[in-house]
């Protein structure tokens, strides 16, 4: 039985690695302040009559800390790739030079920046609702276990271990948001 609560305890810490690393991958796209291709992620171009990530129509690239540079792989797509950053609302405005798009990245105000903290800690939440939801399929697996014949020092067992590993992950997720808002707030 004890092999049964081994492999409840890798499920359920695997589970947990995809809640934190969505996590990593929604930080990532909250820009702080610095360029980075990563904050075109998000964006979606019309190619061909489907919508396709920017990534696989264009190099994006960044020049110094506030010039993120596109370059179309056909330069039709100049004003898509334009149109396509604008509508994933960024808060960025493509300049079009014929060859290329440059993007500034603006620097962020105070109040742009309390929002984007806000959006980090939203995202951290959703992360634990992961963790916690991924903690209440762990138990339930137990306490069929339990049903089958596993006796009660192994099931009370089987849940503070269970416990142990929700909380270590709630403190990841904590760890990462912070170390994102402080990220966030320098200015």
């Amino acid at each position: 039985m004890t092999e049964e609560l081994t492999m409840i305890y890798d499920e359920f810490k695997e589970a947990n690695q995809k809640s934190l690393n969505h996590l990593e991958n929604e930080l990532v796209k909250i820009r702080a302040g610095k360029a980075s291709p990563a904050m075109l992620n998000s964006v979606m171009i019309e190619y061909y009559g489907s919508m396709t990530p920017l990534h696989q129509v264009a190099n994006v690239n960044t020049t110094d800390a506030r010039t993120i540079i596109v370059q179309p792989w056909e330069k039709p797509l100049l004003n898509d790739i334009a149109k396509g950053i604008i509508n994933a609302n960024l808060g960025l405005n493509p300049q079009n030079n014929g060859e290329q798009l440059i993007i500034t990245v603006p620097p962020l105000t105070e109040e742009r920046r309390r929002d984007l903290v806000k959006r980090a800690k939203t995202e951290a939440e959703n992360a634990k609702i992961g963790v916690r939801n991924n903690r209440k399929d762990a138990l339930d697996m137990i306490k069929d276990l339990k049903n089958e014949g596993l006796s009660e020092d192994m099931v009370k067992v089987g849940e503070e271990e269970i416990q142990k590993i929700t909380n270590s992950y709630i403190k990841k997720v904590d760890e990462l948001v912070e170390l994102k808002e402080k990220d966030i707030m320098t200015v």
